[in-house]
């Protein structure tokens, strides 16, 4: 096969595609939609930003879900004015990256894992990442954060992992 008749994903070998960079600037713009619907939180920045990321790391990679739900949360988190400052919500970002990989990591093992791993991933989301602003509050603030941060990420998994299971046999994920 010569490289005329290659694709130019299979030409160049690149870890990063065309493709791949189309999918999460897709999904980021999806995000940055997503953060203008807001859920209640004394944070501020709790909104549907990380449905896109989530649905990008189950459908598409892991990394690649990182990416789109850490610059996603930044999208949302500047939309608000970083309220917990710009470098606490680096962190927020880099830990909700985590949360997608461990949502990749269950999630593609069935309908099964697929909902058991909804709800350990809204736990790590909501109690693990709601630790980050102890520092800033106090115990005062975790506790009244925890509430609104465990039902957006309810929300924004339950949204991922729908949209996973309607799609999961489409060319769409090939």
């Amino acid at each position: 096969m010569s490289i005329s008749e290659r694709t130019p994903d299979q030409a160049t070998k690149a870890p990063l595609s065309a493709r791949k960079v189309a999918i999460m600037a897709v999904f980021i713009a999806l995000s940055a939609a997503g953060s203008l619907v807001k859920i209640p939180s004394p944070l501020g920045s709790v909104g549907l930003d990380s449905a896109p990321g989530f649905f990008t790391a189950v459908a598409f990679g892991g990394w690649m879900g990182f990416v789109v739900i850490a610059v996603g949360h930044l999208l949302g988190s500047a939309i608000v004015g970083f309220p917990l400052t710009l470098p606490v919500h680096l962190a927020i970002a880099a830990g909700m990256g985590l949360c997608a990989l461990a949502f990749r990591w269950a999630g593609r093992r069935g309908t099964i894992w697929l909902a058991v791993s909804v709800v350990t991933t809204s736990l790590l989301n909501s109690f693990g990442l709601g630790l980050i602003v102890v520092p800033i509050g106090g115990w005062g603030m975790y506790l009244a954060s925890v509430p609104s941060l465990l039902l957006g990420a309810a929300v924004n998994l339950v949204l991922a992992a729908i949209a996973y299971r309607a799609l999961r046999t489409s060319k769409l994920l090939d």
